[in-house]
């Protein structure tokens, strides 16, 4: 009898524990956030992802009524500052703007990344997603892919190709390519979109795979031309601009690259913050005048669950795990 009262009472006890706990959760998040939050950037001012997450700042604050400050912070292809955000305090009031680079193809490129995607952050929701274009310097003899490699091919290591970091989807890319038809070009790696583009430009190097977001100016003012965008499909903000797979290459067929974002904290944070953030962002990814925006710099809004951002990660590891094998690409 007095083990079953015993039980008894422990279940009771743990039962009440329990509900406390979900009762304190529930009240976090409707105070949360009661101070300013830092929201790091893992690239410079001026770039795709500085783009995006200065278009919502202003919605957020509406959205949570507290300050959403903007860091940036590019060092090591934007691990430094998606490590930062793995080790921070997972209390909602430190995010990430992290993308496909330290997200789904570090683990595969780094022998002693600090840090795993999914086991110590939280996704919270994917901001945008979109192809990337190739793009070379309006005096390189080439309009076209097939053009581009045979190029690559007839001087294998004279081209140089600027990235915006090692690790990401502008290196990748090219690397997947150079894979796929054996031609060979040497990467140069900047620490984001705004001193790779100037490099092409400059003619330090001489061919850039980016986001449009910083690309189509320089092409509209004739210093560069596009040559192809990374998608299955063409690209509904450059109809004009054909895809890598029709190039004419049978190696090249089946080609699809995508460049793609998002938010992120620290694992272990309270679902119900998770959840108050991601309604945070969808609502300011909504706005007409961030859509606007964002559509304005060749980026497409998308916004989600934090369950679709967290397959997204996982899918992407695991396409681009032997490529980046194959590509022979390690970051030391």
């Amino acid at each position: 009898m007095r083990l079953h009262s015993r039980r008894h009472s422990l279940g009771h006890i743990a039962a009440g524990l329990l509900l406390g706990l979900g009762m304190g959760l529930g009240a976090q998040a409707q105070t949360f956030p009661t101070k300013p939050i830092r929201w790091v950037v893992v690239a410079p001012a001026g770039s795709s992802l500085d783009v995006i997450a200065r278009a919502m700042q202003d919605k957020l604050k509406d959205q949570l009524g507290q300050p959403v400050v903007v860091e940036n912070k590019p060092q090591a292809g934007g691990t430094v500052g998606t490590n930062e955000v793995a080790k921070s305090a997972p209390d909602g009031y430190t995010w990430v703007m992290s993308f496909n680079g330290p997200l789904a193809f570090g683990p595969h490129l780094y022998p002693k990344l600090p840090y795993q995607p999914l086991r110590d952050l939280q996704p919270v929701m994917i901001t945008t997603s979109q192809p990337n274009v190739i793009a070379v310097t309006s005096s390189l003899p080439v309009n076209n892919m097939k053009e581009l490699v045979a190029l690559l091919k007839s001087e294998p290591g004279r081209y140089n190709y600027a990235s915006v970091g090692n690790g990401s989807s502008s290196h990748l890319t090219v690397e997947y390519i150079k894979a796929m038809t054996e031609s060979f070009a040497v990467h140069i790696p900047f620490n984001g979109s705004p001193p790779a583009v100037m490099s092409v430009i400059g003619g330090q190097t001489q061919i850039m795979a980016s986001v449009p977001t910083v690309l189509a100016p320089q092409v509209q003012q004739g210093r560069l031309k596009f040559i192809a965008v990374t998608s299955k499909q063409r690209y509904a903000l450059l109809p004009d601009v054909p895809t890598v797979a029709v190039s004419g290459l049978p190696a090249l067929r089946q080609f699809e690259a995508l460049a793609w974002n998002g938010v992120l904290v620290a694992a272990g944070t309270p679902r119900p913050i998770v959840d108050r953030i991601n309604q945070a962002l969808n609502q300011a990814l909504q706005d007409p005048a961030v859509r606007e925006r964002l559509k304005a710099a060749g980026l497409e809004a998308i916004g989600g669950t934090p369950e679709q951002f967290t397959q997204l990660i996982r899918d992407e590891s695991t396409k681009w795990a032997p490529i980046i094998q194959r590509s022979g690409a390690r970051i030391d």
